[in-house]
């Protein structure tokens, strides 16, 4: 009788085991972010997912595996590259949850505030199409200058149609930029580059982005077929949490949470 029991009660809990683990979700990472996700992967679990955390470090691969069905997901862009992407390889991936903002700022060894520079200052702006024209709109935002309608995400000194204070845009390669603070009044540098330099964007910078309808932030993504599956909002919940933001905003330099 007992050798009877033992049996039904092992082939039950056989049966029973997948519904007491997690679901399996591959996600693709970058080297980079490793710590954040090793926590996330940690609050997830609680919420039954088991996440599989992939690291890339070729950026065109995260969605190339992810569009094959190689993951469920992956984290580690923003928005213009997704839709470059997803023109370019013809994938159908969708932003789902916003992580983080590197964010652009505005950097000065003269001025130590916005207000203090004068007509006719310098400012060093990237030269590439992308970069420059985030550090254009940085200063729309901050009301320094005024753009044409509609340029979008892209737009030229050429699109600058109000400059009050008649500021001398000097274009310059984005990682030289930390270099010409020298030389130039006021700076808009990538982060990764300020940090590089030694700068501290939350402290440092004269101006800095907001992480509010940034189309930089980096996001989760996943295939527009899978965007409605249960196991996605568990998954933009094990990263947009309080543990999460958190351990960004203290041990992420150059980081913003982006929720």
């Amino acid at each position: 009788m007992k050798r009877w029991l033992f049996s039904v009660l092992a082939i039950l809990l056989t049966f029973a085991a997948p519904a007491f683990a997690g679901e399996k979700i591959k996600v693709g990472i970058f080297s980079d972010s490793e710590d954040v996700w090793a926590k996330v992967k940690e609050i997830a679990a609680k919420d039954g997912l088991d996440l599989d955390l992939v690291v890339f470090s070729d950026y065109l691969l995260p969605n190339a595996a992810l569009d094959a069905g190689d993951l469920q997901a992956n984290a580690f862009q923003h928005k213009p590259f997704l839709e470059n992407q997803n023109k370019s390889k013809g994938y159908k991936i969708v932003p789902v949850g916003d992580t983080i903002v590197s964010p652009i700022g505005l950097y000065s060894r003269k001025v130590k505030s916005l207000g203090e520079l004068k007509t006719g200052a310098s400012i060093g702006i990237p030269n590439d199409p992308s970069n420059g024209g985030r550090a254009l709109l940085l200063l729309q935002a901050q009301k320094q200058i005024k753009l044409k309608d509609g340029v979008g995400i892209l737009p030229t000194v050429l699109d600058v149609i109000d400059n009050p204070k008649k500021f001398q845009f000097r274009e310059i390669d984005a990682a030289q930029l930390p270099r010409s603070l020298d030389d130039v009044d006021a700076a808009v540098i990538n982060t990764n580059y300020a940090v590089e330099a030694g700068l501290k964007p939350g402290k440092d910078s004269i101006a800095i982005e907001s992480s509010v309808n940034n189309p930089y932030n980096n996001f989760i993504a996943v295939r527009e077929k899978d965007k409605n599956a249960p196991w996605v909002p568990k998954l933009v919940r094990a990263y947009q949490n309080d543990t999460i933001r958190k351990y960004i905003t203290e041990n992420r330099p150059g980081e913003l949470p982006a929720f």
